[in-house]
């Protein structure tokens, strides 16, 4: 067994690297209606009774101010075929966008093509630590009726699901 790690910055971000998630589009409108996305992997149910989620944005991210002051917020969880969506929302994209669609819905837009959607009404904000901490009570859900293979992120990149 290896000896363990002094607990710094670099070591946690190693370490939770290695816990796979999926990717989400964490969607909702500015004061003005203009949809405003980000991606995000800390994503978590909280409760079936009331049905919670949570959700963890970074305190510098340009959606931490207006998921605090919009009253509700979507998550969208890509599909394999999404990974360049992926890129876009998180900033790593350069050019041109790649093509999606945002319709209007319960809680925030809905990306166009995800595996499901999932509508919120933030219910409570908690700070933790250089991130909030939100919660969603779900006010709406959509799925697809097939069920596409999910974008997954381990070890820093994306994986994809291995055929049975």
């Amino acid at each position: 067994m290896s000896r363990p790690q002094s607990p710094d910055v670099p070591a946690f971000r190693r370490a939770m690297g290695l816990f796979a998630t999926g990717v989400t589009v964490v969607a909702t409108t500015t004061p003005q209606g203009e949809p405003i996305c980000m991606i995000a992997n800390a994503v978590a149910s909280l409760s079936l009774d009331p049905m919670l989620l949570l959700v963890c944005v970074d305190k510098r991210a340009n959606m931490a101010s207006h998921i605090l002051q919009a009253p509700g917020f979507s998550i969208c969880i890509l599909s394999a075929e999404q990974e360049a969506l992926s890129d876009y929302f998180a900033g790593r994209w350069r050019g041109e966008p790649p093509p999606f669609v945002l319709k209007e819905w319960i809680g925030g837009p809905l990306l166009g093509g995800c595996i499901a959607g999932i509508g919120c009404e933030k219910v409570q904000v908690y700070e933790g630590g250089d991130h909030w901490i939100v919660i969603g009570q779900v006010t709406a859900l959509h799925s697809q009726d097939s069920l596409p293979d999910p974008l997954i992120f381990y070890g820093r990149r994306y994986r994809y699901l291995a055929s049975a």
